[in-house]
């Protein structure tokens, strides 16, 4: 007799009476939804939550949620529903924003030492990164039931903010803004993905108060160079001294709370760091004037072409 071929087999399979013990056999099985890796209030483990460290922030169109304007925005109750201030408690109904930008902050050292540093302040924390990102917002909420009072003046938004910086903040209202060992883009051609250039400079001018001040530190010295040339060749902006930053509790805080900082410790290379000062509107018009606010052939063009060209 012959044996049934292996598709009549799995046929035949088919055809047969289920079991009633049989789960597969139940009509309206539904499989139970995932859960999640980490429940609100738990401090999040980071094998979990590691993500690509490089993301090209040109190619994130429609990847992100975003108000029109800043006014539609309620950080109270997206971000700091439980933060009460003795200094806001006489303007109760005044909309409450960050003044404290850490920019790309990764896994959110940075963010919740200034939270400590400044806990009168709201800090945010801006990343591309959605795992990231909420790995943050875990950390964050896990801090806030471990301390009770605390943290609560800390949050994180997904974000990038090369694009979406003017739909969420208005104009002078920041005080600090940190780039803490910001992706290298190393090629030539992703030059212009970089966190600081000419453009993104005098946007930052435009959000921050003056006097605010403009932190930037990196493992790399080209990418270092880069955002010295860069900064101290914009108008708005004037390099600090060491002696103006001996006393700034941010400068510590940007070396040793970052995650990428502390991985850089322990491989003991190097840091390079420089901080800028918003530059007023009256010490703006006293040192700038048409003939110097951008240096000569900056952009391809000297005086002296312009002057034969007249």
């Amino acid at each position: 007799m012959d044996k049934p071929s292996p598709v009549d087999a799995k046929t035949e399979s088919n055809k047969r009476p289920r079991s009633n013990d049989d789960d597969s056999a139940k009509p309206n099985d539904v499989p139970p939804e995932k859960e999640a890796i980490t429940a609100d209030g738990e401090m999040p483990q980071k094998r979990f939550y590691r993500s690509r460290a490089h993301c090209n922030p040109l190619s994130h169109n429609n990847a992100f949620t975003y108000p029109s304007n800043p006014d539609l925005y309620n950080w109270s109750e997206k971000h700091y529903p439980n933060f009460i201030c003795e200094e806001n408690a006489s303007r109760q109904n005044t909309p409450i924003a960050p003044s404290i930008l850490d920019i790309g902050c990764g896994f959110g050292g940075l963010t919740v030492a200034l939270a400590t540093l400044y806990p009168t302040k709201l800090v945010l924390g801006c990343e591309i990164r959605a795992k990231v990102t909420e790995y943050v917002r875990l950390r964050i909420l896990a801090l806030r039931k471990q301390n009770e009072g605390q943290y609560e003046n800390c949050s994180v938004l997904k974000s990038n903010t090369m694009k979406h910086m003017p739909n969420f903040f208005r104009k002078q209202s920041l005080e600090k803004i940190f780039f803490c060992f910001p992706d290298p883009h190393f090629k030539k051609k992703n030059h212009c993905r970089r966190i600081v250039s000419e453009r993104l400079l005098s946007e930052y001018a435009y959000f921050l108060k003056p006097g605010g001040r403009l932190y930037t530190i990196t493992d790399v010295e080209d990418l270092h160079n880069w955002h010295v040339k860069h900064c101290r060749s914009h108008p708005m902006f004037r390099e600090m001294t060491d002696d103006e930053l001996e006393n700034d509790p941010c400068v510590k805080a940007m070396h040793n709370e970052t995650e990428e900082g502390k991985k850089v410790e322990r491989a003991g290379t190097n840091k390079y760091y420089t901080v800028y000062e918003r530059l007023d509107s009256q010490t703006l018009s006293d040192t700038v004037t048409a003939e110097n606010f951008w240096d000569d052939s900056q952009f391809g063009v000297s005086r002296r072409q312009i002057e034969e060209q007249n």
